[in-house]
Formats: C-alpha cells, structure tokens, sequence
C-alpha cells in the first residue's frame, strides 16, 4: 500500500482564530474543506491573553460576526465578564471587551468546527505546498501523504519555526508547549514566498490563591450585558460575572528590571524577531519610558475551570530569577506563586508586499493567507483575515470574484489593506485611529454595514437579511419623522425641558433638533413626543446616533464618495510603470512590487507621494482611460 492521497475543494493549514473562521466561511459555502492542526485540542487556543474584543477589536469581532463568522458567537457563549470600554466618548469608539474562559472557548469552537457540514478536522502537520506553473495544487504532510486542493489557505499562526524564550532557555515549540511547525518555510521559500521573523510575548500566570486582592483595584462587568453577535438575544447573556483587579508595577519593579536588563534576550540579541509597538514587554516599557513610576497590571482569570490569573501588561522574557522578584514587586503579589513563566515567542511569518487585496499570493494562484501569518497581531486582526480568506479561498474554487471590503466599508477593510498596501515592520495591530471614517464604522451598525456582503456570498440567511432590511427602514423612517416633527414652546413642553435637564424654548423647533442638544437624546424626549412608536432598542439607538451626529456623518459619507472616485480608477494588472517616465524612482520600484489594483490603493503605498500619484493619474487619462 502506497502513502494516502485526498481531494478537497479547500485545504485550510491551521485552526487558531484564523483558521477556523477561514474553514467555517469555506464549508459552510458548500466547499469540501479539511482544516489540518497540530493539534486537534489546541483549536481556536487563546494562549495569550484570556479576552475577546477591546478597542477598536470589538469592530472586527462585530463585522465578523456581521459577515456570518463564529467569533461574536462563540465569546457569547463563554464570556465571564463584558465590558462596553469607552463609554465616556463618543459612539466611534465605544469597543466591547469580554473576558473568556479560555478552556470553554476553545471546547465551543471546536465543538462547532466538529459539527459543521462539508468539513473534515485533521491532526498533523503540513510540510510543504504542492504548486505547478505558478498555481497551487495542494499540500504535503511530515507523513507523506498528499492532499489536492483548488485553493489552500495558510493560517499557521505562531508555530513556523516556533521558539519559546526567556532568559537564557530557548525552547523549540509553539505557544503552550505545543509543537512548532518545523518543514513549511522552506517549501513556502522554494516557491517564491519571501519569509521574515517576528516575535511577540506572553506575562507569566500566577495561583489566584496566593494573591493579595486587598491591595488591588477592583474591576467589575457592565451591569448589563451587550452581545457581540447580532444573533444573540441580550436577556439569555445576562448573568452574574467574575472580576478583574488592577494593580501597578513600583519604582522597586523598574529597579530590578533596569539591573538585570543586559540579561534580557531582547536586548542581548538572542531574539532576532521584531515585537509589537503597541503590546510592549514591561521591559520593552521601562525602558522606552523611563519617566514614568509605574504602568498598569491587570490581573484577569484565565476562566472558572482554573487558578490561573493573566498578569495583563506584564509580558517579559527575563530570566526567571528575575521574573520571581519583578512580579513579587507588584502590590498584591508579593507572596504569589508563579504557574506559569513569562517567555517571548519568535516565529516565522511573510514578508510585506506578496499579497492582492484578497489575500491571493501574488506568486502563487489559488493560495491565500491569513492572521499573524501575514504580520498582524491578535486574535481578533486574525479572525479578521480568516473569515475573508475563507470566502475568497471557496469563491475561488467556484469561479467567481473574491470579495474585498474596502477601507469605507469596515476595520476589516483597513487591516487587509494596511497589511496588503503599507510596508510593515512589526507585528500590525488594530487601533480605531487607523481608520480615516471611523464615525461611519462603528461597532454598533456592522450589521447594517457589511451584512449585505454576507447575504450575497452565501453566509447571512435570507431570514436574518431580511430582519436586517427591515431594521434599516425602520431607523430610516423614524428619523424621518422626527426630523419633520415640531413642537411650541407651550408651557408644558417647557416644564418637561426643565425636568429633563434642558434649556427652554424661545420658539417652535423638531423633535430632531431637540435630540442634538448635548443633554438630550431619543429616549429622554420620549414625554414631548406624542406620536412615538415602541421600537426595538437597537433600533432606537441609531436613531440617537444618526441625529445626533447628523452633521459629521454627512461630512464622512461626502469624504467616502471622494475617496470612492479614486478607488474607482482601476490600474490595469498589466500597466508598465516604466512607461510612465516623470515617476520617481522609488515610486517606480514600489508600485511594481505591490501591484495596486486602483489609484486609491497606490496613493497609501509608503514611498509614493502625492506628486507621484498625481503623474500616474495624467498618464492614465492621456494613455488609457
């Protein structure tokens, strides 16, 4: 008997938070799909940081979600504390944040994949693509066997060329202790893939038992309880929940951090991979902000299956005799036990610059690649990316165009842009600053924004469609009215003003009008409305919004359609910059590594400048257009 040969539709190479959106958007569009993991335990493992959600990441699960992926669902599932953060500002920012039992969250997920029409889970590790005139055909494992495929996604997450360090301890694993990825790189480089290093790190987990919470900061969940996934109903996740603490490193943690900073593997040159600007080792911190006495520690359960708490802000790969004294220098664990170390993890992932706005390899057909693969960071970035690499590895094997969400549709559409157009240093992390509408893209109208995009790839059902539609007239006409309903400056109405916090009348306004004043809003002018409706409460709430920030909305969606005109000036695939003889050299050199598919897209490749754009767009008119 020879090696074992299969067929699919769709091979998905990992099953972290990438992979398994990537494989779910794949079966669940009908596509035979296998999803191959180290480890079939490890499925959607959280091996960081125990919590879904957060700024700006609470807009990715959202749109997830919105789109027809698992995250929201699965964190509904198995949260045990929620937070709406931001609350305090305005609706751009408000990020929801949930606190995760790990252990469930994995079990529910893989429950999910295990139950999931079209798709087969398989433990093992791939070592090489299969790929014939530039088009990939399928994938080899450390077995030999073969598995053909029209289209394959890469989703390896931390493991290629994994190694755990702290101090002097170098371990060739992936998180956890898992196995790493060993034999994939070289095939990958083989066929033209440029690969790089980066890192990125954990803090240790200590036994709640040994923690000293007198000295901390209690955190508590909202009272009530805001779901991620639009499908769940709120009053079936109300429920008591768990606490976090808060706590703050000493000038006594800086001490011993600063003495032994020379046996640090960040700064003795033993790792090579470059970490996260925006999730910095507390090393990272002392020493890029000396001026500061202190930085947060959040101390976060692991779940209800454990003692184990997170030291949130405190990832390290110290010695662990160093570790030992920085952590028992923090209030409230000086007597803790420590379960776990801290360590740095460094891995194997692309280059910037190989990817088409889908996610397709340039250099390879039919292969796309998604989650901290491509350079980002975070469960959520990489949830992201597998939800769209997933439609687009099954729109593929169809023969139809693959979708791409663009930067006015949604975060998701930022991060694969900046990932695909933008040259990358270290490992990308969402924030809501990067994106340029981000009063468009809130996380409270993913539904109404990209469920349309669901529903038409296969994803969103016509009964949840059609729920959304129905939703959109509803706000549509109770915005209308209110904007054509008047009220007199009658004394009642001014009596019902003061009582409400609020200013008289001097004339006749709307009830709109009334809704835009700072202090007042839908619900607080319900006494002056006598033609008012019961509306559902997600309903009622962009209703406030659209009113009440009416005139900076409109601003956005006028700088949307000037954005849309140059989105729109394709580049054709086989344009010859060459050709175009004022381009600067640089400019040259980088649009024809990156390829961009419209005018919208080279103006944010970093090396071209207005002026260069401004070129490109007058030797088009003259040439092609």
């Amino acid at each position: 008997m020879g090696n074992i040969t299969e067929t699919y539709d769709v091979i998905i190479v990992g099953a972290g938070h990438a992979g398994c959106e990537a494989a779910l958007a794949s079966a669940r569009l009908g596509l035979k799909t296998i999803v191959f993991t180290i480890s079939v335990d490890s499925i959607a493992l959280m091996p960081c940081n125990p919590n879904i959600g957060g700024t700006s990441k609470g807009h990715l699960v959202r749109e997830v979600d919105a789109l027809g992926g698992e995250m929201g669902k699965n964190i509904d599932k198995t949260f045990i504390q929620s937070k709406m953060l931001n609350k305090s500002k305005g609706p751009a920012v408000h990020s929801l944040r949930a606190q995760a039992d790990k252990q469930d969250y994995t079990r529910e997920m893989r429950r999910t994949l295990e139950n999931t029409d079209n798709l087969t889970i398989k433990q093992g590790e791939v070592a090489s693509i299969i790929v014939e005139d530039g088009v990939i055909k399928g994938v080899k494992t450390t077995s030999n066997a073969t598995y053909y495929a029209t289209s394959v996604v890469l989703a390896t997450g931390v493991y290629l060329k994994a190694k755990c360090i702290y101090g002097d301890v170098c371990q060739h694993t992936g998180p956890n202790g898992l196995s790493a990825a060993t034999h994939l790189t070289e095939s990958l480089e083989e066929n033209g893939i440029k690969m790089r290093r980066f890192k990125t790190g954990t803090p240790a987990r200590v036994d709640k038992r040994t923690v000293d919470f007198s000295k901390m900061e209690e955190q508590f969940g909202d009272e009530r309880v805001v779901p991620f996934s639009f499908e769940t109903d709120p009053e079936s996740i109300q429920k008591d929940q768990v606490s976090c603490w808060l706590t703050y490193t000493t000038e006594k943690t800086h001490e011993i951090i600063k003495e032994n900073i020379n046996r640090s593997p960040l700064f003795s040159g033993m790792i090579e991979g470059t970490g996260p600007r925006y999730c910095p080792s507390i090393e990272d911190k002392v020493v890029k902000f000396a001026d500061k006495n202190r930085h947060q520690v959040f101390i976060e359960p692991e779940g209800l299956y454990t003692n184990e708490m997170y030291l949130g802000g405190m990832s390290s790969s110290l010695p662990e005799d160093v570790q030992d004294a920085m952590y028992h220098s923090v209030p409230g664990l000086e007597n803790a036990t420590i379960v776990r170390n801290a360590y740095a993890i460094e891995y194997d992932c692309i280059e910037y610059g190989q990817l088409l706005p889908d996610l397709e390899f340039k250099a390879v057909k039919g292969l796309f690649s998604a989650g901290q693969f491509n350079g980002s960071s975070g469960y959520e970035e990489a949830a992201a990316q597998g939800i769209v690499a997933g439609i687009n590895a099954a729109r593929f094997c169809q023969g139809k165009d693959t979708i791409v969400i663009d930067r006015s549709e949604g975060y998701i559409g930022v991060l694969i842009d900046d990932l695909v157009t933008k040259e990358s240093h270290e490992p990308y992390r969402m924030m809501t600053s990067r994106a340029e509408y981000r009063l468009l893209l809130r996380q409270d109208n993913a539904d109404l924004r990209l469920s349309k995009i669901g529903y038409e790839v296969g994803l969103i059902s016509q009964e949840r469609y059609d729920r959304i539609c129905l939703k959109e007239k509803l706000i549509a006409k109770e915005v209308e009215r209110l904007e054509n309903t008047s009220i007199g400056a009658a004394r009642e109405n001014q009596e019902i003003l003061e009582k409400i916090g609020s200013t008289h009348l001097k004339t006749a306004t709307t009830l709109a009008e009334l809704i835009r004043r700072p202090e007042l809003s839908y619900d607080l002018i319900a006494e002056l409305d006598h033609d008012r409706e019961e509306l559902p409460d997600d309903v009622k709430e962009q209703v406030n919004i659209n009113i009440k920030y009416s005139g900076y909305i409109e601003r956005q969606k006028k700088q949307v359609r000037n954005f849309k005109k140059i989105e729109g000036k394709k580049i054709p695939s086989d344009f010859d910059y060459d050709k175009v003889k004022s381009l600067r050299i640089e400019a040259r050199q980088k649009l024809k590594l990156y390829k961009p598919i419209n005018i919208g897209q080279a103006s944010r490749i970093s090396g071209v400048s207005p002026a260069d754009i401004s070129v490109l767009m007058i030797y088009m008119e003259q040439n092609i257009m």
